[in-house]
């Protein structure tokens, strides 16, 4: 991402944050050096502080993005993330796979192969945020 940012000659602020605390404290300093958007990591702790994030960035004006779209459902602006029904459906083939009697050590590691844009329509209006029809056409969902 650091690489990407540099080649549009775009800045990263990269705040590591282990508890809720450090997340107001993050919100703080984007808002002290002007951050334009925030970009959510993929772990569980932002998962479960999705809510808590997406208050935070709507309170700041801030885009957010995420690799969940439970995200988006809580306001934030988008997300890009693997198809969880894909994903359950590669893990029932896989049951189905060991329950035929495949060894689980013999079947290859698999990786998500489709991926889901949503766009929140809805936060964007409340941001002020425009987002073109090109954009909106590759979403594979829009929440308006």
């Amino acid at each position: 991402m650091q690489a990407a940012a540099a080649a549009i000659g775009q800045q990263l602020f990269i705040f590591d944050v282990t508890n809720a605390g450090d997340i107001e404290t993050a919100f703080a300093a984007f808002a002290q050096r002007g951050v334009g958007a925030v970009i959510a990591g993929a772990s569980e702790f932002f998962f479960s502080n999705r809510k808590q994030i997406v208050a935070l960035a709507s309170r700041y004006r801030l885009p957010s993005s995420f690799d969940v779209r439970q995200a988006v459902d809580a306001g934030a602006l988008m997300s890009y993330a693997p198809s969880i029904a894909d994903a359950y459906r590669q893990a029932g083939i896989y049951v189905g796979r060991i329950l035929k009697g495949e060894k689980p050590a013999d079947l290859p590691v698999m990786q998500s192969t489709k991926f889901e844009f949503v766009i929140n329509l809805k936060t964007a209006k409340a941001l002020g945020l425009t987002i073109p029809a090109s954009l909106l056409a590759t979403a594979d969902e829009v929440i308006e």
